[in-house]
């Protein structure tokens, strides 16, 4: 099977509009969830308002590293509709939860659908472009996935806030499952054809143990692994804290959501032309630059009260991370065989997703501890520490 965009560009498209169902998903929470544990349950304490990003980014996790273990074994489009059959339910348990138990069994399944869904579009769509078109490729996938989420999160805010928190906000969910399961089933095919020709004339080595050499003992894979991590720690702790501290700094519901929004959205606009920056220049540089920038403007949302501020550091986050995020993917693709692809992948997404997990937990602590704003400067600071590691580290 021939790799290339122009040659495969009618799947290439389908997918991408299949990760925007994807991203969909997870933006259905990004604004509301906070105030629904706050007015719906009494939840105060931080801790126990981020267990919903702890059970959401452990599962999410797991599943990444089964789903690339699996991919060659099960086929990338069997993983994709697995996903969304996940997915199905977690809009209606969001809708009908009389307890904050069934909001963690929601957000459980989450975790899987998306692992399970975006997990293979991302690795099809590496499979489908061949290495010359990468980075670019990931820009597509990821600004897609990530506009999708921020747009979800501002229009899910805007429907919390003329009709009420439950259930008018979480229909969008029910319409994103049923159009991504339909399309999965009757629309994508399989790309596993691709890896096998491309495997064929491969001169790239072979890792002896695949687990080891990404989550650690290799120098590039390891060091983009650990800012993998560090990158969600920093997401996972503006999922749940940024609605927190915008609700204890009096701003309404729709400027939280336009605040929380504009992150992702340039977070995802802005793939678009970084994606293809990863086919062009050093990764290290790029990945530097974009650790550095998002531990910089963090720790300055230590300071910031007005809503002009807030939406400048928003917008500069979603630039820092939209220079890492497409870049992560395709120099772990560039580094790996393309028989180890899928599994790589999945180990570099498994301790990626694992830190939603640990920003949630950590800075859930330190908030109910010390204050959000502590929380902010501390997760600020690490992620300073993550850019200037992997300058360190990683080979140029």
């Amino acid at each position: 099977m021939k790799q290339g965009l122009r040659e495969n560009w009618r799947q290439f498209v389908i997918l991408v509009i299949i990760n925007g169902f994807v991203g969909g998903m997870v933006g259905l929470e990004r604004t509301i969830l906070p105030k629904i544990a706050e007015v719906d349950f009494g939840i105060a304490a931080k801790t126990a308002v981020m267990s919903f990003i702890v059970v959401f980014g452990i599962s999410k996790a797991i599943t990444n590293y089964y789903a690339g273990a699996a991919a060659d074994q099960v086929g990338r489009r069997n993983l994709l509709i697995y996903g969304w059959l996940f997915g199905f339910p977690v809009p209606i348990l969001l809708m009908i939860a009389d307890s904050w138990g069934l909001i963690i069994a929601a957000n459980i399944l989450l975790g899987v659908n998306q692992g399970l869904t975006w997990s293979s579009t991302v690795v099809m769509k590496i499979d489908l472009v061949g290495e010359k078109d990468r980075g670019f490729a990931m820009g597509v996938n990821e600004s897609v996935g990530y506009l999708a989420v921020g747009c979800t999160a501002f229009f899910s805010g805007w429907i919390a806030g003329e009709f009420g928190l439950r259930p008018y906000p979480f229909y969008l969910g029910v319409g994103f499952a049923t159009f991504g399961t339909l399309a999965s089933i009757w629309i994508v095919k399989d790309t596993r054809h691709h890896v096998v020709s491309e495997s064929a004339v491969s001169n790239k080595p072979l890792l002896k143990n695949t687990f080891r050499e990404t989550s650690w003992a290799n120098h590039n894979l390891g060091s983009i692994t650990q800012a993998g991590l560090v990158n969600n720690l920093n997401d996972g702790m503006m999922w749940g804290l940024l609605p927190v501290l915008l609700m204890s700094r009096e701003f309404d519901l729709l400027s939280i959501s336009k605040i929380v929004a504009i992150y992702p959205i340039v977070w995802g606009v802005g793939q678009l032309i970084t994606g293809k920056m990863a086919d062009i220049f050093n990764v290290k540089r790029l990945l530097f630059i974009g650790m550095l920038l998002q531990g910089l403007v963090i720790t300055g949302m230590f300071l910031v009260q007005s809503y002009w501020l807030f939406i400048l550091l928003c917008t500069m986050l979603g630039i820092g991370t939209a220079i890492v995020y497409p870049t992560f993917l395709a120099a772990i693709s560039t580094y790996a065989h393309p028989a180890q692809r899928a599994k790589t992948i999945g180990v570099f997404r498994l301790w990626r997703d694992l830190g939603y997990a640990v920003g949630a937990l950590i800075t859930g602590i330190i908030s109910d501890l010390f204050s959000v704003e502590i929380a902010i400067l501390v997760v600020g600071f690490t992620t300073v520490g993550s850019a200037f590691f992997l300058q360190l580290r990683m080979d140029k």
